[in-house]
């Protein structure tokens, strides 16, 4: 069982493994419309990555209608061999042994920019290749009872601006961020303002869209005991996005303390990784590794869960420091006292905002 599905193994009678994988169903479950479509995106997704020859899953059935002889959604498909190399890549590993992984997902980066998209979304039906919305709860909203979802983006700031402008809608609506709505509200609002600022320098970018992981953390690849790459697995949410983001190191080869201390130092296998990226003869992937902390920040703040608030203050003031955002030099040593300094701040900036202006009576701030 893992955060968001089930996952049953079926073994045969001559050694064959699969896996029936069956969304769980919680307090904190989407609504079933999207619960389908995510399904659908996933298998859409899975079969593409096949056709390709990435090594993941091949789905043998699926059914998104939980009105079939099971009784609930299901994914039937291969259970590939090998261990999860973990949510950090393993440390207890030798050098060799990580850059031996690293240059196979290297390999698999360069299969994926062979495949560019026109445009930014999600796969929304199997058995094609077409680019829908988003299949993701963040970017979808309903009206009237109906699911109205982001997407299909032409490009990623219309992406983001759409997505943040829902988040502030949601808070605004007692959505969420309950616990902190104004504080919320105001580090989305300034978010809002910084999309451009943040994706207008990437001049690697080449106005096509390519597959990315949207959970890549680590425990997605699996690894036999020679450290070949058995399968990469979990593509649940899965979107095409420009090439800086595409291709952006995975978060399994951040540097996880510093990262949240707000330091935004390059992290040692994200260098190997960009060295086997030019090695291979892609020195543009490999710049984009180098360079993608700011995209990193920004985008693990865009909905951050920040009932964690001390690991969001280190995320957050990491991304002002990459945006040299000039309060930035009034601030002390305090994360604390720095975020009241910025918020007295935004609280002035956005003081005509509308929308913070109902919130701030709606949920009699002062």
């Amino acid at each position: 069982m893992g955060g968001t599905n089930y996952h049953i193994e079926i073994l045969f009678e001559d050694g064959t493994s699969w896996l029936a994988r069956v969304r769980r169903s919680n307090a904190t479950s989407p609504p079933t419309d999207l619960q389908k479509y995510i399904l659908r995106n996933e298998v859409a997704t899975l079969q593409f990555l096949r056709r390709i020859n990435i090594p993941t899953p091949m789905v043998y059935d699926f059914d998104s209608d939980e009105n079939n002889p099971v009784g609930v959604p299901y994914i039937l498909m291969e259970k590939l061999p090998g261990k999860s190399v973990g949510t950090s890549l393993c440390l207890a590993w030798t050098a060799e042994k990580r850059r031996k992984v690293l240059s196979q997902l290297a390999d698999y980066y360069v299969t994926l920019l062979n495949h560019p998209m026109d445009s930014m979304g999600c796969f929304s039906h199997p058995g094609s290749g077409r680019i829908g919305p988003f299949a993701v709860e963040a970017l979808t909203d309903w009206k009237d009872g109906a699911m109205k979802s982001t997407g299909p983006c032409s490009s990623i700031q219309t992406y983001y601006k759409t997505g943040i402008n829902l988040t502030l809608d949601l808070i605004l609506r007692q959505e969420i961020y309950t616990n902190r709505p104004v504080d919320a509200y105001l580090v989305h609002r300034y978010l809002l303002d910084n999309v451009a600022r943040v994706f207008s320098y990437n001049d690697l970018d080449d106005g096509k869209f390519y597959l990315r992981h949207a959970d890549d953390k680590g425990d997605h690849i699996l690894v036999d005991e020679e450290f070949n790459i058995t399968g990469i697995i979990d593509w649940e949410w899965a979107y095409t996005a420009p090439k800086s983001v595409a291709f952006n190191s995975p978060i399994a080869l951040l540097p996880v303390s510093e990262f949240y201390d707000g330091v935004n130092r390059v992290g040692d296998d994200e260098v190997t990784f960009a060295e086997l990226l030019y090695e291979k003869g892609h020195p543009d992937l490999g710049e984009i590794t180098r360079c993608g902390r700011l995209l990193h920040r920004f985008d693990f703040c865009c909905g951050y869960d920040i009932s964690d608030w001390d690991g969001f203050l280190g995320l957050f003031f990491g991304l002002l420091n990459g945006l040299g955002d000039k309060f930035l030099k009034n601030l002390g040593d305090s994360k604390h006292l720095n975020w009241e300094i910025w918020k007295t701040d935004a609280m002035e900036r956005y003081w005509d905002d509308e929308r913070l202006q109902k919130l701030i009576e709606a949920t009699n701030f002062f």
